[in-house]
């Protein structure tokens, strides 16, 4: 029996911007979703790599990081060609929190 991991992303807003959002910043296609809405369930797939999309909702037991005061959670990608991937992910809308750096780890 194999185990993966794979991440649940609590969205704030309209999970469909969010959708279109990671499909022009790091090419994700929809592997499985509910039908089409703002508080759609979706997995999304990345080059390999899974992640999912579900509506921040306290009432659903799904908090957004904004209403815990923030998370504990950090999350990483990991490809060949970071500084491209980065400025892609910019060019289609993410804003930059911490400017992309090496460092001795990674």
């Amino acid at each position: 029996m194999g185990y993966r991991f794979s991440a649940m992303l609590h969205i704030p807003g309209d999970v469909r911007d969010a959708i279109a959002f990671y499909g022009r910043a790091f090419g994700a296609t929809t592997g499985w979703a509910t039908p089409p809405a703002a508080d759609m369930v979706a997995r999304l797939l990345a080059h390999g790599a899974e992640f999912w999309v579900h509506p921040a909702a306290a009432v659903l037991g799904n908090p957004s990081p904004t209403e815990l005061g923030g998370t504990a959670v950090r999350l990483m990608l990991i490809a060949d060609d970071p500084d491209a991937v980065f400025d892609q992910a910019v060019a289609a809308g993410a804003v930059i929190r911490s400017p992309m750096r090496d460092h001795d780890c990674g």
